[in-house]
């Protein structure tokens, strides 16, 4: 039997090429991998895949949609490095007999201890502290503690959990919410289980972890954003699209919450033009919560794993199983 065609559309910036996760897919059979810019494109993301048997997803860039599943009709497996598939239409793939896994978990730690970075960033105004200090200014105002806030999380998977034990651990009282209405695991993390709503008026940390899907787009909408507190901070690790954009800026241009932590956007990269990079309320950071070298090492190789059980017949990890 031939061995499988392996490819990386878009390992762009590069973090597969050339690492053990690379000599350990080369084993399963012929590799190639693209380090330029282009899977973003979708007729180049074709080109790039038409012949592979197993297609390895590194960037939620590439968008493995309909067009892409009819044309590519050699691919089996997409292996995706990461935990969030938004960027793959999973009806296409089950329906076009294509298996969908991820790597659930992998960068859990690492997303936890950077919302809480982002949550204490925008709380002691630490950016705008440094920076007036850098300009020779001696800012001297008050600063939000967080020891006895309320923190509302949205979301209790691996990253979820782990913020809650990370918050405790600051004395924060965590409420948390669940969407899989799994209710019953909460008291089990430290946290009390609240309604949606409840959470929006009480918290003065808001924190979202949940996946992108249809239910969850444009979860914080207009109308629960008022909710929240006028001194209550909004964290967002999980995707750009699960609060609606102009909301958010209206939100924070008007002060009717005090500030933003966010590592996701609906646009990414940003484009230097954004109206949230003139906002003095808001840290930023560019979509690397889990961009440690743990996380990348560990990640690519259960990615790879991933691929290795598939052709052993017995997949792991899998979002989607072919329906044919």
């Amino acid at each position: 039997m031939a061995l499988p065609l392996i490819v990386v559309p878009d390992d762009f910036p590069s973090v597969f090429a050339g690492t053990p996760a690379h000599d350990r897919c080369r084993a399963l059979g012929e590799t190639a991998v693209h380090t330029a810019r282009g899977a973003d494109d979708e007729q180049e993301l074709i080109r790039r895949i038409d012949r592979a048997r197993i297609a390895i997803n590194i960037r939620a860039h590439a968008r493995f949609t309909e067009p892409v599943f009819a044309a590519c009709r050699n691919l089996q497996m997409v292996s995706v490095w990461g935990t969030g598939v938004d960027n793959i239409d999973l009806e296409a793939a089950g329906r076009r007999g294509v298996t969908v896994s991820n790597t659930p978990g992998v960068n859990a730690f690492a997303v936890a201890e950077h919302t809480v970075a982002l949550m204490l960033a925008v709380a002691r105004r630490i950016p705008r502290l440094d920076r007036e200090m850098r300009e020779g200014k001696w800012p001297r105002e008050l600063l939000t503690q967080l020891l006895g806030k309320t923190l509302g999380v949205f979301g209790i998977g691996r990253i979820g959990a782990r913020v809650i034990a990370l918050g405790k651990a600051l004395g924060m009282e965590p409420l948390a919410w669940s969407g899989r209405g799994d209710t019953t695991r909460i008291p089990a993390l430290g946290a009390r289980a609240a309604a949606k709503d409840a959470i929006l008026g009480q918290a003065d940390v808001v924190t979202l972890h949940l996946r992108l899907e249809p239910a969850t787009r444009g979860f914080l909408a207009r109308k629960d954003l008022a909710m929240m507190k006028r001194t209550a901070i909004l964290v967002n690790t999980g995707r750009g699209a699960l609060v609606e954009r102009d909301a958010l800026l209206e939100a924070l241009r008007e002060g009717r919450i005090a500030g933003a932590g966010l590592d996701v956007f609906h646009d990414e990269p940003l484009r230097p033009d954004d109206p949230i990079l003139s906002l003095p309320n808001v840290v930023l950071s560019p979509h690397n919560a889990g961009q440690t070298p743990e996380v990348i090492r560990d990640g690519l190789l259960r990615a790879v794993e991933n691929v290795e059980n598939f052709l052993a017949g017995r997949p792991t990890d899998v979002v989607v199983a072919p329906l044919r």
